[in-house]
């Protein structure tokens, strides 16, 4: 265990900011004052590294007081990793009633049930968030903490977000998930990226919505051409019509930075000139993906100016509405389905 919190900090350090290791380190409880000052002297990240460590060496700090040291700084730094989201489905009539207490001794118990080897740490964070780690093993090997999965879930809503989580741990995830937050089942929601800040603020609303009006808004004056009045006028109708239509669509002000968005075409092939692709038996498959370092603001621009046309199309404002950036089209419907 003890070599294991060896290589489990030096892991932590070597892939951490020093501005943001530093920030962690002075909420995490285990320094003495004297080490905290050995820690703020250091000028770079290789010094900091090697006082880390040599504190290590002569503390000897266990393998739980380093994964709360991992905690605080994914806690403080959730925007990294590759995040999924799941759905929790079926709710049970006292859904409304789970306490988090309740929650963290369910979800240990059944856990636990499902595996032999696991290690369960769980921490409240301040937006009342649900944070858990999970270290897991098999019948045979002990946990492997070294590549734990981390889970947020806020009590109140059916959404976990999920990193670094196997398609052999999912089954088990899942049905933990299940039985103690009394839901019947958990599906994909069809949604992941980088940034997780911005998935929860998709799902959560948490960004300013614009909702359909007949009232023109007002028109924001701008350097005008010499036009005639009837033109200019229908010109800057047309404007700020775009602008409520793209809004609606997207949201106004800051958005949640999603960066990507995924459409998987499967449907007949149509060409009547290629007649090999045109009689074949299986779907023609394809895939088209948006990538923005801020998606939703780069297709409300668009939408606004112009460039694409307005309403919005559904298979580009199902993102918001439907809280998804994965979408299965086929031939089924005329808008995308789920895969």
């Amino acid at each position: 265990m003890e070599d294991t919190a060896k290589r489990l900090l030096r892991r932590l350090i070597r892939r951490s900011p020093a501005q943001q290791l530093r920030a962690a380190l002075e909420k995490w409880s285990r320094l003495t004052a004297a080490q905290r000052r050995e820690v703020e002297g250091a000028e770079s990240k290789q010094e900091l590294t090697e006082r880390l460590m040599m504190i290590q060496e002569e503390q000897v700090w266990s393998l739980k007081q380093v994964t709360e040291l991992e905690m605080i700084y994914v806690i403080d730094n959730p925007n990294q990793g590759m995040w999924q989201v799941l759905q929790l489905t079926e709710p049970s009539d006292d859904v409304p009633t789970v306490e988090l207490t309740q929650f963290k001794e369910n979800f240990r118990s059944h856990l636990s049930e499902l595996i032999r080897h696991v290690s369960v740490k769980m921490k409240k964070a301040s937006d009342e968030a649900v944070w858990i780690r999970i270290a897991w093993g098999d019948g045979f090997s002990r946990p492997n903490h070294l590549r734990p999965t981390y889970v947020l879930h806020y009590l109140q809503t059916p959404y976990v977000f999920v990193s670094s989580l196997t398609s052999k741990q999912r089954p088990l995830l899942s049905q933990a998930l299940a039985l103690a937050t009394r839901y019947g089942a958990v599906k994909d929601a069809n949604l992941s990226g980088r940034k997780l800040t911005a998935l929860r603020d998709l799902l959560m609303k948490r960004y300013q919505q614009t909702f359909p009006s007949v009232v023109p808004g007002p028109v924001t004056e701008k350097n005008q051409t010499l036009l005639h009045p009837q033109v200019e006028r229908d010109q800057a109708e047309a404007a700020v019509e775009r602008q409520q239509k793209a809004c609606e669509a997207f949201g106004e002000g800051t958005l949640p930075q999603l960066q990507t968005a995924v459409y998987k075409l499967e449907t007949k092939f149509r060409d009547h000139s290629n007649k090999k692709m045109s009689e074949s038996d299986g779907p023609f498959r394809c895939v088209v993906k948006f990538a923005s370092t801020n998606l939703l603001e780069s297709l409300r621009d668009c939408a606004s100016s112009g460039f694409a046309s307005t309403p919005v199309a559904p298979l580009l404002s199902s993102i918001t509405l439907k809280g998804r950036n994965h979408f299965v089209i086929t031939d089924n419907g005329p808008g995308p389905s789920h895969s």
